[in-house]
């Protein structure tokens, strides 16, 4: 929890209660960018969707009065889970309900918001009991996108002036719902094949790592120029300039903060024609199966200048996604309570 405090006597400036059950990852970085770029709101409540306002509000009835906005880093209506009899219902119904006390709720794209508001019917009829049927013409009027604001880095000039070897990065956390199965499997096909290449395996990694990393990394061998979480972020942004090409293989997406960093870095994107990655990518980052990303990959390890080329023409606005541009957009937001 974060409270931002300001002198009450002066009309254009006073508090923010920042709520944020989860402090790290995405959750920490858009609550520190609030916090360093708010100077100027009235009293609101701001929280993520992990926390259940519902309950707050409930136990501390001294709160109901004051704005609440809500934000969606994701969504638990559709989150991947490896077998449907593992869902816990009630992470879901929280976020219902948080949505129903809640005056505004932002989306960090529109995938997650339209994912959210059309699941609801479906996912309320997994309990047996009372169903609601008006609630998605409740919550979706509350509702708008705001991306989530990235602090990208000053570039220097790390970038690898040789191409004559493709450089790859997977810049993902290594869960199963990233898909490293799909990512490790394409990589081991070009291999097989003989195609040169190098992979840069980034990303952060929890006790319960999948076992294909550690299989991927001994059958790679010496493809493998970087493995694991970097120390330092102006070492991991170094490594993304000299990269070429980032992929995801993802099956769950609602924004995607490391693929958009390692697009700004100077790597070409390849993503899968699903998820969020539409809303954010040109047709030319998107593949439809796994067999068109090997044959893309194919492409680049014979011609890897053709990455570099393909990223300096690529058609995308940073701007729309950088801190420096939506920080005013949140405090509108803020303002508007």
């Amino acid at each position: 929890m974060s409270e931002k405090r300001r002198d009450n006597d002066s009309p254009n400036e006073s508090t923010v209660l920042l709520l944020e059950p989860f402090y790290g990852g995405s959750h920490k970085q858009l609550i520190d960018t609030l916090i360093n770029g708010n100077d100027s709101v009235t009293w609101v409540l701001f929280a993520s969707c992990i926390l259940n306002l519902a309950e707050l509000v409930a136990l501390r009835s001294d709160l109901s009065h004051i704005g609440k906005i809500v934000y969606f880093h994701e969504n638990q209506l559709i989150y991947p889970i490896r077998k449907e009899k593992d869902r816990d219902f009630q992470y879901g119904y929280n976020q219902i309900l948080t949505c129903l006390v809640a005056d505004i709720i932002l989306f960090n794209s529109k995938y997650n918001q339209d994912s959210f508001l059309d699941s609801i019917c479906n996912f309320l009829k997994l309990q047996p009991d009372f169903r609601p049927k008006d609630l998605k013409q409740q919550i979706a009027p509350k509702c708008r996108v705001l991306y989530f604001p990235i602090q990208f880095p000053l570039l220097g000039t790390s970038e690898d002036s040789d191409n004559t070897v493709l450089h790859l990065v997977w810049p993902h956390r290594w869960e199963h719902d990233k898909d490293p199965e799909t990512f490790f499997r394409v990589l081991l096909m070009l291999a097989d094949a003989g195609l040169n290449f190098r992979v840069s395996v980034l990303g952060e990694s929890f006790s319960e790592v999948p076992p294909v990393f550690a299989e991927a990394r001994t059958r790679l061998g010496n493809r493998v120029i970087d493995w694991g979480h970097q120390e330092t972020k102006d070492g991991y942004y170094e490594i993304l300039q000299r990269a070429h090409v980032a992929i995801s293989t993802a099956k769950h997406e609602f924004y995607g903060v490391a693929m958009l960093e390692a697009t700004y870095c100077g790597c070409f994107p390849l993503c899968p024609n699903a998820l969020v990655y539409p809303e954010l990518y040109p047709n030319e980052c998107l593949y439809r199966s796994e067999q068109q990303l090997l044959k893309m990959l194919e492409n680049f390890c014979q011609n890897p200048s053709l990455a570099r080329h393909m990223r300096h023409n690529l058609k995308m606005d940073f701007k729309l996604f950088s801190a420096d541009y939506l920080i005013s957009e949140y405090k509108n937001v803020l303002l508007q309570q």
